[in-house]
């Protein structure tokens, strides 16, 4: 089993903002991102990581990001340690493939979600009112459900804890009419491209988030990008509304804790080998197949 990190060192670097699975760096002008092994689950990160599993999403988000650029502009600088500011050369062996030197952003603090299909916490709240982020559906869907039309339903963006869903109204509050409508159309745009080329390659992108930043006055798209820890990516082959699908992201690890005695607070179980491996092979999977 290949080497899990969990945690960077850097001390001459500085010490970093550590995220439920991200290690940010103030280099003064740009940021570094350093994606980690370490898994979060029901907001709780677990004591151990999964191997491989940072190197998958940077490598994800690296590929989206320039699928987009027509689309919109990202915060990438460098995804090379050669390319990264000489100081950060010694540290190569741990930041390659896993890191990327990105450009400061002021971040909206809103978390810009698109549903294309019912699922989650859209299906928990359709079944019992009918609604989505309190935007009325058709009567009759069923868990799993294709939508007619994909719908942005954002979230506020928790440091700890849960994400709260907000109404559209309430992302105007926050960012203003024109933002939000821009924020609205430009993540429909992206999942809109990324549904239909990940379907060619016979995976279903069922729902994602986004964020999006202010950089030198202009919306840049920041974060990672579609990557399994930010959106449901099923099989289209097995796919059969009515029911919970096949994830290609960590439900192999929340399905192992729910069987646990556990409720869900810190400290979180320390998950077995079978675990962590299958959890390993479905990121790398993933990572194959959409980036073939």
């Amino acid at each position: 089993m290949e080497k899990i990190i969990l945690k960077t060192e850097m001390p001459d670097i500085g010490t970093p903002r550590r995220g439920k699975v991200r290690d940010i760096y103030d280099l003064g002008k740009y940021l570094l991102l350093v994606v980690t092994d370490r898994i979060s689950a029901f907001d709780v990160v677990l004591p151990n990581g999964i191997p491989g599993k940072g190197g998958v999403l940077t490598q994800i988000s690296i590929y989206w990001f320039k699928q987009m650029e027509n689309i919109i502009k990202n915060h990438i600088v460098a995804t090379k340690v050669e390319d990264f500011p000489e100081k950060l050369h010694k540290y190569a062996d741990m930041l390659e493939g896993r890191s990327m030197l990105v450009k400061k952003a002021m971040p909206f603090p809103v978390e810009c979600i698109v549903r294309g299909y019912l699922s989650g916490s859209g299906w928990k709240e359709y079944k019992e009112r009918g609604t989505v982020c309190g935007i009325k559906l058709l009567e009759g869907l069923v868990e799993s459900s294709m939508l007619d039309e994909s719908i942005f339903t954002p979230s506020t963006k928790a440091e700890e804890g849960h994400d709260i869903n907000i109404s559209f109204e309430e992302v105007k509050g926050i960012v203003g009419n024109e933002m939000a409508e821009r924020l609205r159309d430009i993540s429909i745009r992206i999942y809109s491209k990324a549904r239909d080329m990940a379907e060619k390659k016979g995976i279903i992108i069922a729902d994602t988030k986004f964020e999006f930043g202010i950089h030198d006055g202009e919306l840049i798209l920041i974060d990672e990008l579609l990557t399994p820890d930010s959106s449901r990516f099923w099989s289209l082959k097995g796919y059969a509304p009515n029911r919970s699908q096949d994830s290609y992201d960590k439900q192999i690890v929340r399905d192992y804790l729910l069987t646990l005695d556990w409720d869900q607070t810190y400290p979180g179980p320390a998950l077995p080998d079978e675990i962590v491996e299958k959890a390993a092979q479905r990121y790398r999977e993933i990572l194959e197949i959409l980036t073939a």
